[in-house]
Formats: structure tokens, sequence, C-alpha cells
């Protein structure tokens, strides 16, 4: 298919989808290449997809009770194939039950809210890598320097919007090590995102296993922990018990939120265990409510040197 050839798909959720809340799971940072939101414009998301590069436009008519994806390149078919898996269709919460007035509360505020299946296992992983143990601002600037030197234009009118597609398992392999140090990504992280990229096939034949078995099969390459599992199954699988243990703030702000005490990770799995099923659904549902504990002090300072842990 012509890089510019436009594919379009109509899809009905039959229930209340908020498109916007839903794929900001895929939006690493407000500078991503890769993710642009315009009011008025939809949703515009540059996909590595099986087939190849994608262009993904969503738009959200709530009038009708419809969203209009739009997609261009190689990879066009496959995330309009996609579309309700991204958007949460696979995700149910019939047997959800709040044990917590505050989770009630996010629950209906949120209802619209979904958790997300994009089947692309790499494309989530990476950027989790590269975010291990380290702020945000670090994280993001290391994926945005790598995706705009060693990604490509995204296809179709994503080109002249400037969105970008991330590479694909050969390109992350490529990557040569100083060009990844000079994107402030230490050898622990890179290696770790390397390694997976190797072994793609692999992982992403991780999508028709159970969460379990998914998770086990991430875990098995070296540099992937428990947090990095579970950001990527979240994304990825559409694992709505996948919560984040080991985020510098997850734990602190779900214990809060729950218990007023700012606590660890062993609190918080005492705290959720009555959710287990739907515990990073009360993870987020949490967050998209704004419950966080009161900061004190500065904030967490870039570091210079890391560790050479598994996370």
């Amino acid at each position: 298919m012509s890089p510019s050839a436009e594919s379009t798909r109509v899809w009905r959720p039959g229930r209340p989808t908020a498109v916007g809340l839903v794929v900001a799971a895929f939006r690493r940072g407000a500078g991503d290449p890769t993710f642009q939101s315009d009011r008025g414009d939809g949703w515009w998301l540059g996909l590595p997809t099986p087939a190849g590069p994608a262009t993904l436009r969503l738009v959200q008519r709530s009038d009708l009770a419809e969203v209009h994806a739009t997609a261009w390149g190689p990879g066009a078919a496959w995330a309009l194939e996609q579309v309700p898996s991204l958007l949460g269709a696979e995700d149910d919460d019939s047997d959800f039950v709040a044990h917590h007035p505050q989770v009630a509360q996010a629950h209906r505020r949120y209802a619209a809210w979904h958790v997300p299946r994009s089947g692309l296992v790499l494309h989530a992983l990476v950027p989790a890598a590269i975010e291990q143990k380290v702020t945000g601002q670090e994280a993001f600037g290391g994926y945005r320097v790598l995706v705009r030197r060693f990604g490509s234009r995204a296809p179709g009118p994503g080109a002249d919007r400037r969105l970008w597609v991330a590479p694909d398992a050969a390109g992350w392999t490529a990557i040569p090590s100083w060009e990844w140090l000079r994107a402030s990504v230490d050898g622990a992280r890179s290696g770790t995102a390397v390694r997976a990229a190797k072994v793609a096939g692999r992982l992403e034949q991780a999508t028709a296993m159970t969460t379990t078995e998914a998770s086990r099969r991430l875990r098995a390459v070296p540099g992937i922990g428990v947090w990095t599992a579970a950001e990527t199954a979240q994304r990825a699988f559409g694992d709505a018990d996948a919560v984040s243990f080991g985020d510098y703030h997850v734990a602190k702000n779900v214990t809060w939120a729950l218990t007023g005490e700012a606590l660890g990770d062993e609190e918080m799995a005492e705290v959720l265990e009555p959710y287990r099923g739907h515990r990073f659904r009360v993870q987020r549902l949490l967050e998209l409510s704004g419950a966080m504990r009161p900061r004190r002090g500065p904030r967490m300072a870039p570091r210079t040197h890391l560790p050479n842990r598994q996370r």
C-alpha cells in the first residue's frame, strides 16, 4: 500500500468510551514525537505494526457514539483492525467491586476509561526499559531523542504533522552503544532494550498467552523485572491486574489515597489484595482522579549514576 493511501473504519463501542483517556497510556511525556492530540482534530499515533509503520488518527463522535479511525502506511490495515482492542473493547470490569469509597467514586467518574490492549509488545517495552530508575524528564527526553534519530516519519499526513514512528526490532538493535549514551540512556537500560529487541518475535507471541505466561516470558529477558513487565502488560496485553510494583511514586500514592499514609510496595500489595484481577484498574482510576500524596521538599533530581539493577 502506498504510504499516502488512506483507509478508514467506523467503530461503535457499545458503551461509553473516552478515547483520550484510553490512548493517553501510549503517550511518553508531553513531547512524545509518536503521539499528538489536537482539540477538535482527534488523536494521532505513529505505530510500528507487524505489517510496517502506520499513522493512526482517531476522532470521537460522541453524538453518534462512534469512533472514526483513519490510517495510512503499510501497517494501516493492521492498525484499523486493532482499534477496538486499542480502545479497551476486551476490557471486562463486570465483576469489579469497589471496596473503598475513593475507588467507587473514581470508577463512576471514569466509567468510560478502559484498559487498552495495543498488541505491540516492543512498542510498550522499550520505553518502559528506558524509564527504569530515572526521572520522567530523563526517560522521556532519551526516548524522544532516539525516536527522532533512528525512527521514521509517520506515513501519509503524519509526516507533515511531524509525527514519528519508533524503530522496529531491527532498528533498536542497530543503534550503537554511544548513541544510547548520547541520549542519556545508560548501558543497563539500553542493554535491556536491545536484549528485548533481539528476541522480539518470542515476546510478541506473548499477546496470545495468559497474562501469567506472558509476564513470565517478558521477565525471562535479563533486565526486565516486575515493574517493566507490568508497564508493558498494561499497554500491550490489556492486563487489568498488572500493578506497577517497584515504582518510585505509585505505592506511596495508592496507599495514601486508600489509607491516609504514604507507604511502600508491601503495604500496597496488602491494600490491593481484595482487588486481585483488577489491581492495575484501581491504580489507574486513582491516578485519573488525582489521588496523589502531598509532596514535601524538592522533586527527585535527575541522576548522573544509576545502579545496574533489574526493575
